[in-house]
């Protein structure tokens, strides 16, 4: 047998180490209230029938943890008929499966994941504690893995015997770079640049003030819609989700189709502009877009367009100026948004009145949300994929991960102002008030999402684990004008940024605008269609576009002159990382 190469014990020693501080900043996030463990041992004492559940639950345990020791020959836990098991990728190396150690270990885990999950629905708690305890138990599983353990990770152990110890060592470096950044890193950082290779389209910063850049583009084609598309993207990361590379760039699409484009890039939010608030991203956001765009374009009404939050902020203003009866706005898309926020998906473990309190007593005064906190938390929803996979991938085989421009986007996250997100947890994810017509006062004014009676046009995608599609789609019916709705595939971010050249997976209409109550009923009854959606909202938006008009020799106008050419300074701005890793 061969020996050990020389310091690898050291290496491991590193790589273990790394795991650790990994697994205690994880596990240190998850959102278990001291209310909801009272509330378990609470139901455990009073309930005889819990008791005797658990008990049999335990038998049962025992029974299969006994079977698996005995090492029985039958197939084991998650394998397929061939013994091996397609459904998880952690345990996709021969060895899970051939070596009698590692298949030990291996199914000894699934059972307890399986054991956890028994548990937590078991219980009757309330809907929020119940719901909290299964996050929290899966999430917990998954950390616990053996496959992000070095010394339980077949292909990490061959990796680096292989290497002599050079993969952990690697690992190590790249584990303490991270630490440095504040941020697992999930793509390879050098491959992107800002300017370089994404959020490239060729366009003018026309407009700036404190917390918004607006860019115009530049048109591509001979004659160009007098009507114009103001995009405004989610505040929480960068804008150029929208614009990555010209291949995926969902605003070259709509340059390319004649629509004479706009889109706000957010400020990531420096200390002295932690007290802005939600009227303020509406007044110095919004506002300040919609005036710049139609005196530029001469147009006295624009087409909107908003992804997930920026469309919740998007429908916000528009309810605003319709309360106002002013017609600025032609029409309104929103990508993968919420304005009804009865079911939140996984997100709503973390979002709790104890919570919300906690966040509105520390920004009362003001004060700036890490960009690093709100990314952990969504990257926890997905922790296998989005933590886990690159702890292995980076820290216990050493390999630096491959360039993806999404992910490079997903790590490029941007501050909010406090007193902000504290509204937004208040008003939209705890208390729903946006879809209560008059529940909310903006700017003073009483508003009512049926007053919205322009066209409007939603987006969902099927498997979006952060603005689920029933929920987009109950979204829909509160509106008050004609309106469309549109299902794609895929999740919230390779769902919308899904090229039409590309004629990659597929997406559901309905004929007209029949939204019926029941979402399923509506798949039911709609076609499905081959390709990407982007194609069926360009043929409903041109003929709200107004005429062909020939394009403009210089882009903004006397009062908007262009400041400095696209991407603009805002959107290069970094964060400053939290110095913990997953801190959340």
């Amino acid at each position: 047998m061969k020996s050990p190469p020389p310091g690898i014990d050291d290496a491991l020693q590193g790589a273990l180490n790394a795991l650790h501080s990994q697994l205690s900043q994880f596990v240190g996030s998850l959102p278990l209230r001291d209310s909801d463990i009272r509330e378990l041992a609470e139901e455990l004492a009073r309930s005889p029938q819990l008791q005797r559940n658990l008990t049999e639950l335990q038998e049962r345990y025992i029974a299969q943890w006994t079977h698996i020791m005995r090492g029985n020959d039958e197939a084991s836990i998650g394998d397929s008929d061939d013994g091996r098991d397609f459904s998880d990728r952690r345990f996709a190396a021969p060895e899970w499966h051939e070596i009698p150690w590692f298949k030990t270990i291996r199914n000894i885990y699934l059972l307890n994941s399986s054991y956890l999950e028994e548990f937590s629905e078991l219980l009757s708690l309330n809907a929020s504690g119940k719901n909290r305890l299964a996050f929290v138990c899966k999430q917990f599983a998954d950390a616990m893995s053996p496959a992000n353990n070095p010394a339980t990770n077949p292909q990490a152990l061959r990796q680096a015997f292989a290497s002599d110890g050079e993969s952990f060592i690697d690992g190590a470096q790249m584990f303490a770079a991270d630490v440095a950044r504040g941020q697992i890193s999930m793509t390879d950082q050098t491959a992107f640049e800002v300017g370089r290779n994404i959020a490239v389209t060729p366009g003018e910063v026309i407009f700036e003030n404190e917390l918004i850049q607006l860019i115009q583009y530049r048109a591509t084609t001979g004659r160009i819609y007098s009507r114009p598309l103001l995009i405004v993207p989610p505040f929480i990361n960068k804008y150029y989700i929208l614009d990555l590379q010209q291949s995926n760039s969902f605003v070259r699409y709509c340059v390319d189709q004649g629509m004479t484009t706009f889109i706000i890039s957010w400020r990531n939010i420096p200390d002295e502009l932690g007290h802005l608030t939600w009227d303020d991203y509406l007044d110095k956001g919004i506002f300040e877009a919609i005036r710049a765009v139609r005196k530029i374009s001469g147009m006295e009404s624009i087409n909107t367009l908003g992804f997930c939050v920026g469309g919740t902020l998007l429908a916000t203003a528009v309810s605003v100026l319709a309360a106002k009866e002013m017609d600025h706005v032609n029409s309104m898309t929103l990508l993968a948004s919420m304005l009804d926020f009865s079911d939140t998906g996984d997100i709503s473990v973390y979002v709790d009145e104890t919570y919300v309190e906690q966040v509105e007593r520390r920004y009362r005064a003001g004060g700036v949300v890490p960009g690093s906190q709100l990314s952990g938390s969504f990257s926890s929803l997905r922790a296998n994929e989005l933590v886990w996979f690159f702890v292995v991938n980076n820290y216990l085989l050493g390999k630096t991960p491959r360039a993806f421009d999404l992910l490079y986007w997903n790590s490029d996250a941007a501050n909010l102002p406090g007193p902000l997100y504290a509204y937004y947890l208040r008003n939209m994810y705890l208390e729903n008030k946006l879809r209560v017509p008059g529940a909310l006062q903006i700017k003073g004014q009483p508003i009512d999402l049926r007053a919205i009676k322009v066209p409007a046009l939603l987006v969902a995608t099927k498997e979006d684990h952060i603005v689920p599609w029933k929920t987009a789609y109950h979204s829909a019916t509160l509106l008050g004008g004609d309106t469309r709705f549109v299902l794609g595939a895929s999740g919230h971010v390779a769902g919308i940024i899904n090229p039409a050249s590309a004629h990659r997976r597929k997406h559901w209409i309905a004929s007209g605008n029949d939204l019926s109550p029941d979402p399923q009923r509506w798949l039911a009854s709609a076609q499905e269609k081959s390709g990407s959606w982007w194609t069926q909202w360009m043929r409903w938006l041109q003929p709200l576009a107004g005429k062909r008009v020939r394009v403009r020799k210089t882009l903004g106008n006397k009062h908007y002159v262009p400041l400095e050419p696209a991407p603009g300074r805002y959107v290069s701005e970094r964060i400053s990382l939290s110095e913990d890793i997953g801190n959340g």
